[in-house]
């Protein structure tokens, strides 16, 4: 039976990816995990271990002791954090998945998840249509983390046979948890914005478009990624996924529909010049060929999505 440990549980992706990993391969089989003790709390339906990844002891005793064949590997500083505290980011984000590589290769893991992003891309990366295989040139701590943390999973495929699969995420959107510090966040806190009859300031530009993915489509992703055969998964540092793209202002405008006197400030800040080198929409066309990944929701479907269930999910917690 898969034990599948999750690092980095209490952040946006793995909030939400606990929960449907829980209901794909049952609750026995899921551990979460997280340097934040409290964060247990979020996960009465599963285990919880408090762990360091960057303690490589540690790590190894939870893999041995719980007999653990797969790991979803999700700790990390995201963009906008990481440029605040760049040496704590890049130690983080790629100290912690050389880490978990030796690990797999040491102990032979099954099979290891490793998110990227859009951030690998750069001003010299084509805006629209980012190909696969464009040019790599970041200009933030997180892309370059990213960009090189791409190249090391390729490598330990290619060297040491370290089954390791990786999506670049765009901008993620869900309700289950709270922004957590990268530069697309604003599309989270917009709808929490609406909701509560407050004004949104948004620290983008109002044409600032960027490509997006609402979290349902993350994790199915994610699943369908780490499900597919072997023999199917030809990328080996990381697939472009794409789903919607959209500015601060189109979003703004289809919240409108729903809250007449919702309204919005323009103030662009430090992250708005990270948000200007990146891409504008992704192609993800291998991704669709080698594992059938296809997106289900759109701007107006998610926008409806969110705004039945948000106030549900404001109420539990």
């Amino acid at each position: 039976m898969d034990k599948i440990l999750v690092t980095g549980s209490a952040g946006q992706l793995g909030t939400e990816l606990i929960q449907k990993l829980c209901e794909v391969y049952g609750s026995e089989a899921i551990i979460a995990s997280d340097i934040n003790h409290n964060a247990a709390k979020k996960f009465p339906f599963c285990s919880f271990i408090a762990l360091d990844v960057m303690d490589q002891v540690s790590l190894k005793k939870v893999i041995l002791s719980e007999n653990v064949t797969q790991v979803y590997h999700l700790a990390a500083v995201l963009s906008a954090s990481a440029e605040q505290k760049p040496r704590m980011a890049w130690d983080l984000n790629m100290d912690s998945l050389l880490i978990l590589l030796e690990l797999a290769k040491e102990l032979k893991l099954d099979k290891i998840f490793w998110p990227s992003s859009i951030a690998v891309f750069g001003k010299e990366s084509p805006k629209e249509n980012t190909g696969q295989n464009a040019v790599q040139t970041p200009n933030t701590v997180y892309g370059i983390s990213k960009s090189a943390g791409e190249k090391w999973c390729d490598y330990y495929y290619q060297h040491h046979q370290v089954d390791v699969r990786s999506i670049r995420f765009p901008g993620l959107i869900g309700y289950k948890a709270k922004p957590g510090g990268g530069t697309t966040d604003y599309a989270v806190d917009i709808f929490h914005k609406a909701l509560s009859g407050e004004s949104f300031e948004s620290f983008l530009k109002k044409d600032t478009r960027l490509p997006m993915m609402y979290m349902p489509d993350a994790i199915q992703a994610t699943l369908d990624l780490m499900e597919a055969p072997k023999e199917h998964i030809t990328v080996r540092s990381s697939y472009n996924l794409a789903a919607m793209s959209f500015t601060p202002e189109e979003i703004y405008l289809e919240l409108k529909e729903y809250f007449p006197d919702f309204n919005i400030n323009y103030v662009p800040d430090y992250r708005q010049e990270i948000a200007a080198n990146w891409p504008q929409s992704i192609n993800d066309l291998q991704a669709r060929k080698d594992w059938n990944w296809q997106s289900k929701f759109d701007l107006p479907q998610m926008t409806k999505d969110i705004i039945i269930n948000l106030p549900n999910w404001l109420n539990k917690i």
